[in-house]
């Protein structure tokens, strides 16, 4: 009659792993992603060319961690754990996360239509209904002055159109400095002024600590761009589909015939924003043999960290990047 003195353990061992592998943590698992070739994924339409090189696209493989995730993070290699409240906003669940981090990706490729056919010497207007406010952080200075569904027309009179515009015009200032905002409200106009503070995620940027997103903005483009990113999101492959954009409006190669991976996020102003995940994006790309990683500038120390034969290219600008391209093609 040993057998019910079994059950008991057997018990304890299934709950133990259970435990190990079901139970929230609290942070997020990042790994290595994908590297997907550009030429694959974006289509300008009436150009028919095939060059020597490419330009790639790198991603993170983002998954929540489970204490046993947690132990694997801790002796694998290019995988590291962040706090879930680092990634997704407090009080925002995962479906609405994900919704957000859609509509961040339409906006990038918008936003790289845009930039590559201005570059390329085309005139691309741009309108839209406003920068929408999607939720006002709980801690954040806006509380009580701001609100769900307010839509922001222009900051210290100056328009804006886009949500990368407000966010990027805030950055602009020092921790503390007001920003005054022209708002409609339920069909009303209204000026307010919201203090700014410290971003979450990095003290050294002011931030109003508000979500916001583009409120159906329509760029009218000389020619339609097909951007197939599947299940991707995110603005962090701005730069790169930029660069594919005009690699396939240009008559020469952009790439000079090499393997070019990289990240970024860009604004119209193109400047080329951090991201995060360069970690694992520099390991993902140099393990699929890209010879070259555009990396923002701000994360080229990070990147540094686990580079071995990729040659890291640090980028703050669109320019930037383009000279480094030119000097390539002129290269024996």
């Amino acid at each position: 009659m040993k057998i019910p003195g079994k059950i008991p353990k057997l018990a304890i061992i299934l709950l133990t792993a259970a435990v190990l592998l079901f139970a929230r943590t609290g942070y997020v698992l990042m790994k290595p992603g994908t590297v997907e070739n550009l030429e694959s994924l974006v289509t300008v339409k009436g150009a028919a060319k095939e060059n020597g090189g490419s330009f790639y696209l790198v991603t993170v493989t983002q998954q929540q961690a489970s204490p046993l995730l947690m132990i694997y993070a801790l002796f694998a290699g290019n995988v590291d754990l962040a706090p879930s409240r680092q990634l997704i906003p407090p009080g925002m669940d995962m479906q609405r996360y994900n919704e957000m981090m859609h509509r961040w990706m339409e906006e990038s490729q918008n936003l790289a239509r845009v930039i590559a056919f201005r570059k390329a010497g085309f005139l691309v207007p741009i309108t839209s209904d406003g920068v929408e406010v999607v939720e006002v952080g709980r801690d954040g200075p806006a509380q009580g002055i701001l609100a769900a569904h307010d839509i922001i027309l222009s900051v210290d009179d100056k328009q804006v159109f886009l949500a990368h515009e407000l966010v990027n015009m805030v950055q602009l200032r020092r921790i503390g400095d007001p920003v005054t905002l022209r708002v409609l409200r339920e069909g009303h106009e209204l000026h307010v002024t919201v203090p700014t503070v410290s971003h979450p995620e990095d003290s050294d940027r002011a931030a109003l600590r508000v979500l916001v997103q583009t409120l159906n903005w329509r760029p009218q483009l000389p020619r339609s761009v097909e951007i197939d990113a599947g299940e991707i999101t995110g603005p962090s492959a701005g730069l790169m589909f930029v660069l594919e954009i005009l690699d396939q409006l240009k008559e020469d190669d952009l790439s000079a015939g090499r393997l070019i991976a990289g990240t970024g996020t860009i604004n119209l102003q193109e400047q080329v924003g951090s991201v995060g995940g360069v970690r694992q994006k520099v390991a993902a790309a140099e393990k699929a043999g890209a010879e070259y990683f555009l990396v923002p500038r701000e994360n080229y120390a990070e990147a540094q960290a686990v580079s071995r034969q990729i040659k890291l290219v640090p980028v703050s600008t669109l320019s930037e990047a383009l000279v480094f391209l030119a000097d390539l093609e002129n290269e024996i």
